[in-house]
């Protein structure tokens, strides 16, 4: 993967020098959403609707901005996070996306969840030169797509790299597996699907069957029977929390005991949880993901630092939340690199200013991510997170397993 950003980066690179992109970077010192005391960011997530779980990403970045305004904010100016619900809807967003840069007079658009959604504002985004900083999605396009779209970036790992851990750790660890997959019907399910067959290259494994389902569905019931009856020994749920969370409950319904591979984003302790049904539920014993956070559930981060000041910023300023929801934690991790951005900007951000530091990222030290995992852009990377660790639901909690994982290596 960063083979790959090296070349997109010569690409930018060379068509700002040529002209390409004329003023893709022109910035101004009178940017919307910018005052002597305040930054006003935006951003659009599902407060309801099917993909409700993830509304703890946004909860989790304006609980720490907010902490981080108790303390003075960031050179003196007071970081304001607006955050408008789209359920989950890639028309909504684009309505949102509008009222939040028209209307609201946002300076960046931060941490927006979903591939669709993402996708469905970004033209509007890069042509009127506003910031979609840190997509709250891991969709190949953010990378792929650097040079058509220089005003956005990612901040997960991407679905393809993650499809392709899972693939060559099947590969290594099962010979002639059936794999059977239950994947969401847009980009981010069909990223997973192909970096999964990517890690199986050149194995006696293969993807045996695959089924979609659309966000509006109700649920996965006739999926998983469909999927079970392809006689595969391994089911990957490449779905979101809901989705996910049925995928469990049925196969275990039908007494299917395939060994599963669960996407990192639902892999959750509290999304497992409930999933497990209270210990009831056979098929989750043994169930494989990728991780890059730390989990607030994990009795091993009782005396960190980083999850410390974790659950201090979530009593003081996300009262009555779930603290045992990673996806507060990632919240955290992204308003993180946020505020040490605007910190490098200086007096004077622009959003020119805070896309050329976006890219210059070298952050080795969030404190709400795994030890050993770095935050890092430059040469091109729309991807800031490039590594992971492989962990096994055990007895009611992950278990992390090997070393990280590295996209230079994958």
């Amino acid at each position: 993967m960063r083979r790959q950003s090296a070349l997109v980066a010569l690409a930018v690179v060379s068509a700002l020098a040529l002209g390409a992109l004329p003023g893709a970077f022109a910035g101004s010192t009178a940017d919307p959403g910018i005052t002597s005391t305040s930054i006003v960011l935006g951003g659009t997530s599902p407060l309801t609707g099917p993909a409700a779980a993830y509304a703890s990403v946004a909860r989790g970045a304006k609980a720490y901005f907010d902490s981080v305004n108790a303390k003075g904010g960031v050179a003196k100016r007071k970081l304001e996070y607006k955050i408008v619900d789209d359920a989950y809807n890639p028309a909504q967003s684009v309505q949102a996306t509008r009222q939040l840069v028209e209307q609201d007079k946002v300076f960046a658009i931060f941490n927006s969840l979903g591939t669709e959604q993402n996708i469905a504002v970004r033209e509007y985004l890069n042509q009127t030169k506003v910031p979609q900083l840190f997509v709250a999605s891991g969709a190949t396009t953010w990378g792929r797509d650097a040079v058509k779209y220089p005003w956005t970036i990612g901040f997960q790992p991407s679905y393809q790299a993650e499809g392709l851990v899972y693939g060559q750790y099947v590969s290594k660890t099962m010979k002639k597996a059936k794999i059977a997959v239950l994947l969401q019907n847009d980009d981010y399910g069909k990223d997973l699907l192909v970096g999964l067959k990517r890690g199986l290259a050149r194995s006696g494994s293969k993807v045996v069957a695959a089924e979609s389902y659309e966000v509006t569905a109700p649920d996965v019931q006739s999926q998983v029977a469909k999927l079970k009856s392809s006689g595969a020994n391994v089911l990957a749920i490449f779905a979101t929390p809901k989705f996910a969370i049925q995928a469990f409950v049925y196969a275990n319904r039908l007494a299917w005991r395939p060994r599963i591979i669960n996407n990192s984003v639902s892999g959750a302790s509290n999304i497992m949880l409930l999933a497990s049904e209270g210990g009831k539920n056979k098929s989750i014993e043994g169930a494989i993901s990728l991780n890059f956070l730390k989990d607030p559930t994990d009795p091993k981060w009782k005396n960190d630092p980083g999850m410390k000041s974790y659950r201090s910023v979530m009593g003081k300023y996300a009262k009555g939340a779930n603290v045992s929801d990673v996806y507060h934690v990632y919240g955290m991790a992204v308003a993180f690199e946020t505020v040490s951005l605007f910190k490098r900007l200086g007096a004077n951000p622009t959003r020119a200013g805070l896309l050329a530091r976006a890219r210059s990222i070298t952050s080795p030290a969030n404190p709400f991510l795994l030890p050993g995992i770095a935050v890092r852009t430059g040469k091109g990377d729309n991807f800031p997170i490039q590594q992971g660790q492989l962990q096994r639901w055990t007895k009611g909690k992950w278990a992390p397993f090997g070393g990280l994982w590295e996209s230079d290596r994958l």
